[in-house]
């Protein structure tokens, strides 16, 4: 965008307007040049700032990489040391659910074998009763033959 330059009158007649315009023309000429000198030099430094931004960004994004590698693995080892530590707690509680089970079992066994021995000692019973009977039966039929012999 050429600069529209203001001169004086006196300018004007004293140099005439062809030389003025002249003048004028030169100075936005060289404001272009500079213009397009210095978007290029813009240009230049952006490409550059970009380039290393980009660098940057680069070692930025390696970096973060480096470190959720190492925290992943950092993770893993303390997931492997708490699955170990928790196998080794479950392998106790089973353990020790193994010996509940296994006294409960027990205990249920012990039940029912005093529950049969109860039952063996009642048909003993019966059975002690039923041979004092023939025993008796025995005792005083021998009596009486004796006596009777007699």
């Amino acid at each position: 965008m050429p600069v529209t330059a203001k001169l004086s009158k006196e300018f004007y007649e004293k140099f005439g307007t062809a030389v003025v315009n002249e003048l004028v023309d030169w100075l936005n000429q060289v404001d272009a040049t500079y213009r397009s000198e210095l978007r290029e030099i813009n240009e230049l430094n952006f490409t550059r700032f970009d380039a290393r931004l980009e660098q940057r960004v680069a070692d930025i994004g390696v970096k973060l990489d480096r470190r959720i590698t190492e925290f992943e693995v950092k993770i893993d080892r303390r997931i492997t040391a708490l699955e170990v530590k928790l196998d080794g707690q479950v392998a106790v509680l089973q353990t020790k659910l193994d010996r509940a089970e296994f006294q409960a079992e027990l205990g249920e066994f012990e039940g029912r074998m005093l529950a049969r021995f109860g039952v063996v000692d009642g048909q003993f019973g019966t059975l002690e009763g039923r041979l004092i009977r023939v025993v008796f039966l025995a005792w005083a039929t021998l009596l009486g033959a004796i006596i009777a012999l007699r």
